[in-house]
């Protein structure tokens, strides 16, 4: 019998390049549209999408 590995919890890393940036840019909007509709329903989950939005952004302007 052969050793079997699964692959749950593995983490793909996003390729580098202007599809790295793409993906950040799209992920960085999804962040920012999470909380402004979670605004009126839980201030606490709005305020941890924006900080996600936030590294987002700040992991785009260092690769800008």
């Amino acid at each position: 019998m052969e050793n079997q590995y699964c692959r749950v919890g593995s983490v793909k890393p996003i390729t580098s390049g202007n599809q790295a940036i793409a993906v950040l840019e799209y992920r960085y909007q999804h962040f920012l549209e999470k909380a402004s509709n979670m605004g009126n329903i839980d201030s606490r989950l709005a305020d941890f999408f924006e900080s996600k939005a936030q590294s987002i952004k700040r992991t785009l302007e260092n690769l800008i």
